[in-house]
């Protein structure tokens, strides 16, 4: 091994060396009714309620705001079925195209608490449920995307710490003085793509879409702001896949991108036309 390689090694961040641990919380081992429990809780599944909970209350402040295109009381059939959405179609969008092998077991698919979950699929989850919500109220389902895309960056934040915490979805090898060995990803120092992730789709789309919300006339031209936030995400995770260490069971794919670049392109091809026609559609207060 050269010189130069073993003393990068030194510099670098040890994942093991950080002291964390995927599970938030241990109630030890309980003894009920001739049954052996051992309740866990993850930090991943914290991450998924804290970041419906964050969002469903910023939601609720940005309502406050004048135009609001529901009142405060719909969001309570909103959260629950964005929550259901969110659940069913980002798991099965991530058996489906990322790991279709656990369909030969399928009661594998019901085991949340261990990961898998596709962003692409729990987005199309919510959009049904703004749909179902839209149409049982007669509201307009550009104008409650809008202010779901503003809120949604909470969850993508928590969600990408949750990954970090767990350590995987690792980033590819890297020299950077900020890489990481992932024990479960071998000796090779890696890019924290996750925490590149948290930044980028959670922190600085975050910033931007409700700037153009409080500070601009975004939200009077409904599915700007819904607009904004695909084109966002969708760049966002277009960029970090060339940091993220693709699928091991897809690999990049035979037209030069990963799954996760191909599934952004019609996002954000979706996105800009949402921008592009927004105007047409400009609502006064």
């Amino acid at each position: 091994m050269p010189f130069a390689f073993i003393e990068q090694m030194k510099s670098v961040i040890h994942f093991d060396a950080l002291g964390l641990s995927p599970i938030a919380f241990d109630f030890g081992v309980w003894h009920l009714f001739g049954l052996t429990l051992h309740p866990l809780i993850h930090w991943y599944a914290l991450a998924y309620i804290t970041g419906i909970l964050l969002a469903w209350r910023y939601v609720l402040f940005l309502l406050k705001q004048p135009g609001a295109p529901m009142k405060p009381e719909q969001t309570d059939d909103l959260v629950f079925w964005s929550t259901l959405g969110i659940l069913v179609g980002g798991r099965l969008a991530y058996v489906l195209f990322y790991q279709p092998a656990i369909l030969e077991n399928p009661l594998e698919i019901f085991k949340l608490w261990e990961g898998g979950m596709s962003y692409h699929g729990g987005m199309i989850g919510v959009f049904l449920a703004i749909w179902w919500v839209k149409t049982t109220n007669h509201l307009s389902w550009l104008r409650i995307a809008d202010y779901i895309g503003c809120a949604a960056p909470i969850g993508l934040f928590l969600g990408r710490l949750a990954n970090f915490v767990n350590g995987e979805l690792w980033g590819r090898p890297s020299t950077m003085p900020w890489a990481v060995i992932f024990p479960q990803a071998g000796a090779l120092p890696r890019h924290p793509s996750q925490l590149y992730e948290a930044g980028l789709e959670g922190i600085l789309l975050f910033a931007f879409l409700n700037y153009q919300f409080f500070a601009t006339k975004a939200r009077l031209h409904p599915g700007k702001l819904a607009g904004f936030f695909l084109v966002g995400y969708g760049l966002s995770r277009f960029i970090v896949e060339w940091f993220r260490e693709p699928d091991v069971q897809l690999g990049t794919l035979s037209w030069g991108l990963t799954m996760g670049q191909t599934l952004t392109i019609p996002m954000v091809i979706a996105g800009l036309l949402l921008i592009i026609t927004s105007k047409k559609r400009e609502i006064s207060l």
